[in-house]
């Protein structure tokens, strides 16, 4: 069976056209692990020392996700592109220079957008961590850079874009747009599992069938009798997830889950995969996160969710977050479990997923005697 599933051609998204490399934006975080990571130069080389360096640039890998990695790369190589455009050179780190990139970020003089302070602060974490590899540091409070963040932060802030929450009553219209074949019980235990455990995407398809079964794994899960319980990788380490079963098994998550292990044949290994074109078959090909977003939004609408609006801004509105901020807004319990349910390292963190609650249920004002 295993040979089966591995032959079979995976599913391909339609709509969505494969992603070529940006020849501007070479991805040069190996080159950087090398330079970094070796041994003192005034100690000899041996064969002990050489399989130490490969373990430390393994290890180096791990310490951020792939997409942050990504991300930071490519945050670095559009630095290093306007450095080019400007005759300067990124090296060494030079807090006058980042100081006038930022400005540049937020009111470009060219045809570039405008970026938000939220991204132009997540466009600084990723040139830290690019003069981090080559030795370099960036100080982000050194004024020439504090002060120029805190007037874009004063003149441009906003507050976050939020996502619709898909609520339980839009879950179950969104379920009955999926077809009964294997993989709408695929994606049928996605929707259920990402509302139910509060995930997030990448924690969603990162799941494996055991522990330590595939090297990329994010997570396991463990089918008990009352539940499913998740094991699973945080950027603070590791964290559990409990999902109970459902009221019937319509809208039952445990239910789902067990329905597509059965019949994907699935007892190893990554649990949400890709399927054969004819969606006969599972392969042994994990599903990417962007799966989860686009059956997200393609689910909202066909079920017609926010008719009000356009159907272009329809889709927007749903992502991901739209599952976790769901759950947060419905579940009727005391907030310090959402809190736990989510992997929030605050409540403040956690009443931005809620969409709706009682804000005054706890009056201060009368509490204090007035």
């Amino acid at each position: 069976m295993e040979q089966e599933r591995q032959t079979e051609t995976p599913e391909k998204s339609p709509s969505e056209p494969p992603e070529r490399p940006d020849r501007h934006e070479r991805d040069d975080s190996a080159d950087t692990e090398r330079d970094t990571i070796a041994p003192p130069s005034h100690v000899a080389g041996s064969g002990t020392l050489d399989r130490l360096v490969e373990t430390a640039r393994d290890y180096a890998r791990q310490a951020a996700s792939e997409n942050t990695l990504k991300a930071y790369t490519k945050d670095w190589a559009h630095f290093a592109r306007w450095c080019r455009m400007r005759g300067a050179d990124p090296l060494p780190s030079s807090s006058q220079l980042i100081g006038l990139y930022i400005a540049d970020l937020a009111a470009p003089s060219g045809k570039a957008p405008a970026l938000s302070a939220s991204s132009i602060e997540r466009r600084l974490s990723g040139l830290t961590w690019g003069y981090a590899q080559r030795g370099e540091r960036l100080d982000r409070k050194d004024r020439h850079i504090a002060s120029v963040l805190a007037g874009i932060r004063r003149k441009h802030a906003r507050p976050p874009a939020q996502k619709e929450a898909i609520l339980p009553e839009d879950l179950r219209d969104m379920l009955a747009t999926l077809p009964h074949d294997l993989r709408g019980l695929r994606d049928r235990a996605i929707l259920l599992i990402g509302f139910a455990g509060g995930l997030r995407r990448s924690e969603i398809v990162s799941l494996d069938h055991g522990k330590d079964d595939t090297p990329d794994s994010g997570g396991w899960v463990e089918i008990l009798e009352d539940g499913v319980l998740l094991t699973l990788r945080g950027k603070t380490g590791w964290r559990e997830v409990e999902i109970a079963r459902g009221s019937s098994d319509q809208t039952c998550p445990v239910h789902a889950l067990t329905q597509w292990l059965h019949y994907a044949r699935i007892d190893f290994g990554p649990i949400f995969v890709a399927t054969s074109r004819n969606g006969l078959k599972a392969t042994s090909e994990r599903l990417s996160d962007k799966h989860v977003a686009r059956l997200i939004k393609s689910c909202a609408r066909e079920a017609g969710l926010r008719p009000d609006l356009p159907e272009a801004e329809r889709v927007r509105l749903f992502s991901g977050h739209s599952l976790r901020a769901g759950l947060a807004s419905s579940a009727e319990v005391d907030e310090r479990y959402v809190q736990k349910q989510l992997g929030h390292a605050s409540a403040e963190m956690t009443r931005r997923y809620q969409r709706r609650r009682d804000r005054f249920r706890v009056n201060l004002t009368k509490a204090a005697g007035l």
